[in-house]
């Protein structure tokens, strides 16, 4: 896979994404890496701004669908996005996804069998000393594109 056209559209597909500087530094089937930048990303405290946080806990779910599965087969959508805040961010802030094969394959045969798959996603976001600033969890749904069935 090139991965260079996915980064691009992940990056700079939604305004405030790319507004907000995020990085996509690794995109492989079934794995991706990103970084929110702290510049440009504070808040009226001296710390990451909650929503750009956020922002780098989500992005995953659309890149992970982008490297593992056939975008002109299905679309995702975010169900729930749960962000636990550990510690403070003073400092670009990375998250490190993954989805492992048998995993991908199940998603692939209930999209197959039932239109649609649901899965979960678990991350650290963690600073730049590797101290985990929050936990991600996101549940994420593959929905055929096309008739029911």
């Amino acid at each position: 896979m090139d991965a260079q056209p996915a980064i691009r559209l992940l990056e700079s597909g939604i305004a405030f994404v790319e507004r907000s500087g995020l990085k996509v530094e690794v995109l492989e089937r079934g794995r991706v890496v990103c970084r929110m930048p702290f510049a440009g990303n504070a808040n009226h405290i001296g710390t990451m701004y909650a929503g750009a946080l956020f922002t780098c806990a989500e992005i995953p779910g659309g890149a992970l669908f982008l490297s593992s599965f056939d975008p002109a087969q299905c679309f995702p959508v975010v169900k729930s996005l749960d962000l636990r805040f550990l510690k403070p961010a003073t400092s670009d802030v990375r998250v490190d996804i993954r989805l492992n094969e048998p995993e991908i394959a199940r998603i692939d045969a209930d999209l197959a069998a039932h239109g649609k798959a649901e899965f979960v996603l678990e991350g650290d976001l963690t600073d730049a000393q590797g101290v985990v600033v929050a936990h991600s969890r996101g549940v994420y749904q593959l929905r055929a594109i096309g008739p029911k069935k």
